[in-house]
């Protein structure tokens, strides 16, 4: 299954560190990050897992849950949780996936098919794929979808600030531009027309081309 931006996520039910969980069911009304990782006790990993629980009110204050998935048995996160919070000074405060058989990171397209069916034995080059970040709506549908090499530590202020995004344009019809963040000017799409434009925003715009209207960022 190729997994593309708009697609339902896959449903699952998995072991994770606060208990077994219906993916779907677990996330409810709220939206939901989903970001995995290769194999427990590696060391980019270790950051941003302390990172992003040091993180998580902000993600709470989005109404975003957060779940982490390493292709380890629970027990292992466990461990691994310890060495987290003497390294990083934070601990998991989400639940994270024990993927033993692979079955969520092959759902999810990070592995193929016939990858196999156990975890045990396999190292993080193994594993290299499952490295991703997916930010997941109300209605379980995938809004956003980034990948990383092993080498390379996610930023999750940008992870942050693209939920900031896709909530907002979700919300309202507007688009975000580059290096957009909470509180600046966006975009009117192409799909609205002035006239629409008019209801929409009675503060009105600044068209510095046709297709490329200005405007305050809704409330």
């Amino acid at each position: 299954m190729t997994l593309r931006i708009g697609q339902t996520a896959p449903d699952f039910t998995a072991e994770t560190t606060e208990g077994a969980i219906h993916f779907h069911d677990w996330i409810g009304e709220q939206w939901c990050i989903l970001f995995s990782h290769p194999k427990d006790f590696t060391p980019v990993c270790t950051t941003e897992l302390g990172y992003m629980a040091a993180l998580k009110p902000e993600f709470d204050k989005r109404n975003c849950k957060i779940i982490g998935l390493s292709v380890d048995p629970v027990e292992n996160h466990a461990k691994w949780s310890q060495d987290i919070e003497e390294t990083q000074g934070t601990a998991p405060n989400y639940p994270m996936i024990g993927d033993t058989q692979l079955e969520v990171a092959k759902r999810f397209d990070m592995l193929p098919e016939d990858e196999g069916s156990e975890a045990e034995g396999r190292t993080p080059a193994d594993n290299a794929t499952v490295r991703s970040v997916f930010i997941i709506g109300p209605d379980k549908k995938i809004k956003a979808m980034l990948t990383y090499p092993m080498t390379s530590g996610r930023d999750f202020n940008e992870v942050l600030r693209l939920l900031d995004s896709v909530q907002l344009t979700a919300k309202h019809t507007v688009a975000t531009p580059v290096n957009w963040k909470p509180g600046e000017d966006v975009i009117i799409p192409p799909s609205v027309s002035d006239e629409e434009a008019k209801t929409k925003f009675p503060g009105g715009w600044n068209a510095l081309k046709p297709y490329l209207r200005v405007t305050r960022q809704p409330e």
